[in-house]
């Protein structure tokens, strides 16, 4: 078969460090337009963002060419860097050193991208740690508590 043909979903998601409050609604919405960005020039396609006050979810279609640990590398440092310059007031602003990342179907995407708009809905209800809890239990991940918050 020549050429490649890639069909790579993966549900992203990552915490501010120390699960800081610094992701206001007025930083939200121009920090998933700058990783938009960040994400094109990969070559990949960001299909939805989200979060809340202290963490974020992406959902992106990756390239063959960029790795996950690559791909979230970039966008961290890059956005990271982006916060502290367009925010005086953020310029302790950083990011978790994990991440979680998650294989989605073609057929689930729709159900994803509903999941990562509705996220102030969701943490009515549930923290944040249990939904990654639960994400990570769904996905059949093998964790230690003790060291997801560091």
């Amino acid at each position: 078969m020549a050429g490649k043909h890639i069909s790579l979903l993966v549900h992203f998601t990552w915490s501010t460090a120390g699960r800081e409050p610094w992701l206001g609604a007025n930083v939200r919405d121009d920090l998933y337009a700058y990783i938009g960005g960040i994400t094109n020039n990969k070559r990949a396609k960001l299909i939805s963002a989200g979060g809340m006050f202290d963490h974020i979810h992406l959902l992106a279609s990756l390239p063959s060419t960029i790795s996950l640990a690559d791909f979230v590398n970039v966008v961290k440092s890059n956005s990271s860097r982006w916060i502290h310059e367009s925010f005086s007031r953020l310029r302790s602003f950083a990011w978790q050193e994990g991440y979680g990342a998650f294989s989605v179907s073609k057929s689930e995407q729709q159900k994803v991208v509903k999941y990562i708009a509705n996220q102030e809905h969701h943490h009515r209800k549930r923290a944040f740690k249990e939904k990654l809890i639960t994400l990570l239990d769904k996905h059949d991940i093998e964790y230690d508590e003790r060291y997801l918050w560091v």
